[in-house]
């Protein structure tokens, strides 16, 4: 699995011009899956975001993460993370995996969240989304499981 992590000062997704998720401070999440992965790694990488330290302590120092603050966190499926770009002007998507499979690996990677004690908005899997966020710092960084 792998994510693109944006901590933010507010993030939200828009489906049709509804708003389906949003959250203020925290993280914006970015899930891509591909053919072998699996429930155990979903797990691993919700414990890994929940954990994270990417946000600045009483010092300025980036040392505490979302579980420490209690910050929400806005889970986006993106088949397109795991694009291949190396040859040609198009992107190749044979590594993501099918819906039928990641659907459900995303959903897990919420859920263990939510287990972690997290509160977790999402947007949703296989709709055209319109994310919007204010990446605070900036500050982005990758996972990967």
């Amino acid at each position: 699995m792998r994510a693109v992590v944006q901590r933010v000062s507010e993030a939200s997704v828009r489906i049709d011009g509804d708003t389906v998720g949003e959250i203020g401070t925290g993280l914006c999440v970015l899930v891509g899956v591909t053919h072998f992965d699996t429930t155990a790694e979903a797990r691993r990488l919700a414990d890994r975001l929940w954990n994270l330290r990417i946000f600045p302590d009483e010092e300025g120092k980036i040392n505490r993460s979302a579980a420490d603050g209690n910050l929400p966190l806005l889970v986006i499926s993106q088949f397109s993370l795991y694009a291949d770009t190396s040859r040609g002007r198009r992107p190749s998507f044979v590594a993501a995996a099918p819906g039928e499979q990641a659907e459900p690996l995303v959903d897990e990677v919420v859920a263990a969240l939510r287990a972690l004690g997290a509160t977790v908005a999402t947007g949703r899997f296989g709709a055209y989304m319109a994310v919007a966020l204010v990446n605070d710092g900036p500050l982005t960084v990758t996972l990967e499981t």
